[in-house]
């Protein structure tokens, strides 16, 4: 699923080649697209036709566009979600859900999902915060997060490290794979219990996240394969500064102990068992 740098870049190049346009036509190829719009797919339609793009906002995992009416189009691009911005006579994509053509006859927005865990829907009043995504906190790279509020937040739980990181309530944004390798950067086994954390160990690890986080943007997000790319249909390239996640079984690149996975919450988690000792 993409993680905070992949929808920052993708909220970068809406923010570039939609805003400031005014939509002219929706059209829906498949109704699951926009299977959160409980009003229905000629509603939706609708309430987007004649509206103009103010903003490309982003919290956590969710994307959304603020319109001139006070509304908002919100997106969350779900395991294999891709917006991308395409001229009218590029090839149809095979998993094309969506798609919006704008007054001024540029660039078209299309929505392509091959698994559709992801979907459309438009706020109605939600330009600011859509209220449907009000309970998902800050990410550690909005100005509006409070580090001292999530360490208290995270020591009041008990529960593995890891867990606490993915928890969307606690901190947005971080998935599998920025979770692991910010774990890797602060020494810290996925299964460290929370309640036995430090508050300077916490707020080193956050330096960490941030750290990690904003590298990744730099480098367009990561891309293991043709699912996720930025608008314009690209790659992103932070996969070959990954240290832990997906290298099982190679050299740690800090101490050069063969990297190990493990089993964790249907997923894997990547650590170096030298540098990340399991808690006792």
């Amino acid at each position: 699923m993409p993680e905070l740098p992949e929808v920052e870049t993708v909220r970068g190049g809406l923010e570039r080649w939609v805003v400031g346009r005014t939509i002219a036509q929706v059209e829906i190829m498949h109704a699951r697209a926009v299977r959160r719009h409980a009003a229905g797919i000629a509603h939706f339609t609708a309430a987007l036709s004649g509206r103009t793009v103010l903003a490309a906002r982003r919290r956590g995992k969710f994307l959304w566009l603020p319109l001139d009416n006070g509304d908002a189009l919100v997106a969350h691009l779900g395991m294999s979600g891709q917006l991308l911005c395409k001229p009218a006579s590029a090839p149809v994509e095979r998993h094309l859900r969506a798609r919006m053509t704008f007054t001024d006859g540029g660039l078209e927005l299309r929505y392509v999902d091959q698994r559709m865990f992801g979907g459309l829907s438009v706020s109605a009043g939600g330009a600011q915060l859509p209220p449907e995504i009000a309970h998902i906190a800050p990410d550690p790279l909005d100005p509006a997060f409070d580090p001292e509020a999530f360490v208290a937040a995270v020591r009041r739980r008990r529960t593995a490290i890891k867990r606490a990181l993915l928890d969307q309530t606690l901190i947005s944004g971080i998935g599998n794979i920025y979770a692991d390798e910010a774990l890797w950067r602060s020494q810290l086994h996925w299964s460290h219990p929370t309640e036995t954390l430090s508050r300077a160990t916490l707020l080193t690890l956050l330096e960490h996240i941030q750290q990690v986080l904003t590298e990744a943007i730099k480098e367009g997000g990561t891309s293991f394969d043709a699912l996720y790319v930025n608008v314009n249909g690209e790659s992103g390239y932070f996969a070959v500064s990954l240290n832990v996640y997906g290298r099982e079984g190679l050299p740690c690149r800090r101490c050069a102990t063969p990297i190990t996975r493990e089993a964790f919450a249907n997923r894997s988690s990547f650590s170096c068992p030298t540098c990340q000792p399991r808690p006792r």
